[in-house]
């Protein structure tokens, strides 16, 4: 099982764990869950979708660093759902995407969240 911190951040994945974490369609994993994806658990510079390392990557900025459409991060969602649904022995870590760089409150995330099978935790919502 994952290890985490005293705030609750992940430190350590096991091999069929994935940390999801919200990212921009340049790949700049330069702050916030992007950077501990980069700097921990394999995330590409300039992968911005889908898996990467032991992570799946959520654009939440385009390539002017302005938010997506939430029609478009609710895509993704449905698209890690699919892939969670395929890959049962897996674990996703589904961190606060869009919530902190983007600027997205986590209503508007949660609006449109499809319904997660709980192979997909939430952490630190």
């Amino acid at each position: 099982m994952a290890k985490f911190d005293k705030k609750g951040f992940i430190t350590e994945l096991e091999d069929d764990e994935v940390f999801v974490f919200g990212s921009n369609m340049n790949g700049f994993h330069s702050g916030g869950a992007a950077k501990t994806a980069i700097d921990k658990f394999g995330a590409e510079w300039g992968h911005y979708e889908g898996r990467t390392g032991k992570c799946w990557a959520i654009s939440t900025l385009n390539t002017r660093m302005e938010k997506v459409s939430l029609d478009y991060i609710k895509w993704q969602l449905e698209d890690l759902v699919k892939w969670a649904d395929r890959f049962q022995e897996d674990i996703f870590y589904l961190t606060p995407i869009g919530q902190g760089i983007a600027g997205f409150t986590r209503e508007e995330i949660e609006s449109v969240m499809p319904e997660l099978p709980k192979s997909i935790i939430k952490i630190n919502w």
